[in-house]
């Protein structure tokens, strides 16, 4: 393995071992040889959206205790959904409890058909953010209103905050049709971290599906149809990656620590071969 592709830091998302508590979950990145995870806190909206980890303080002092031990870091928080009714003020928990967690990114999505209004509430969620050194970090969804990269990089440019970002998966960027050359037009600055993993040739036929494939089903990075090469090679050099490659029927069988083993080692082949 090259130097550099050793050197790149990996995050484990929350849908990767999701029957983990926040706790454990982090002792088990640090056994595989993660440098940060991804906190779950909202699960897009306030009022009834709130994950365990942002509506229980014990819960996160013993989450926080694990990862002073442990030597790990956050590197998002997810995620705030952009809606039609979105009450920008209401996502202020998240935006604190992040904060107060060390996250540095903050996950957005949008699915708000009315593209000025979404660009609003945008602007004004990383106005509330950047005083927290947070940044917005827009993913964008096949199934919503901002889709594709070439809808998140619209969006970026509309609102123009300094705070906000794009967060690239690598599932949606495949589905979505979005292209490694489009890259190049994007501010490097924009493009945050990256969010790893691999997906079967056939794409799912609707909405459900697609979901489905997104939430339960993905591939282990270098074992599917997605130029994974390509795209690593198209985004700045040292992005940090976060790992989200939920599998659920591996899971039935697999517990969490051999599927994180297995997943960084097929994740540094993949990044050995971007970066010879």
């Amino acid at each position: 393995m090259s130097a550099g592709a050793g050197a790149i830091a990996l995050s484990l998302s929350y849908h990767t071992v999701p029957e983990l508590a926040p706790d454990a979950a982090v002792h088990a990145a640090a056994d595989a040889g993660f440098a940060h995870v991804g906190l779950r806190l909202l699960h897009g909206q306030p009022g009834g959206g709130e994950a365990p980890l942002l509506a229980d303080p014990a819960l996160r002092r013993e989450t926080m205790r694990a990862m002073g031990a442990r030597g790990l870091s956050a590197l998002d928080a997810s995620g705030a959904r952009i809606v039609p009714g979105t009450s920008v003020a209401a996502f202020d928990p998240l935006l604190e409890v992040a904060a107060a967690m060390g996250a540095r990114h903050v996950m957005a999505t949008v699915d708000d058909p009315d593209a000025g209004r979404a660009a609003d509430n945008v602007a004004a969620l990383c106005a509330r953010a950047a005083p927290l050194g947070l940044s917005i970090d827009v993913e964008f969804v096949p199934w919503m209103t901002v889709a594709s990269l070439a809808d998140a990089a619209a969006l970026v440019e509309r609102v123009g905050h300094p705070a906000l970002g794009i967060a690239l998966d690598a599932r949606h960027f495949h589905r979505s049709g979005s292209r490694a050359s489009q890259l190049a037009a994007i501010a490097p600055a924009r493009l945050r971290y990256l969010q790893l993993c691999d997906a079967r040739d056939a794409r799912p036929a609707g909405r459900d599906d697609l979901l489905r494939e997104a939430t339960k089903d993905r591939l282990p990075p270098g074992e599917g149809a997605i130029d994974l090469v390509a795209l690593l090679r198209a985004m700045p050099r040292g992005i940090p990656v976060a790992l989200e490659v939920p599998m659920e029927e591996a899971a039935r069988r697999e517990p969490a620590p051999a599927r994180l083993a297995r997943l960084v080692a097929a994740t540094r082949a993949v990044l050995a071969r971007a970066y010879p």
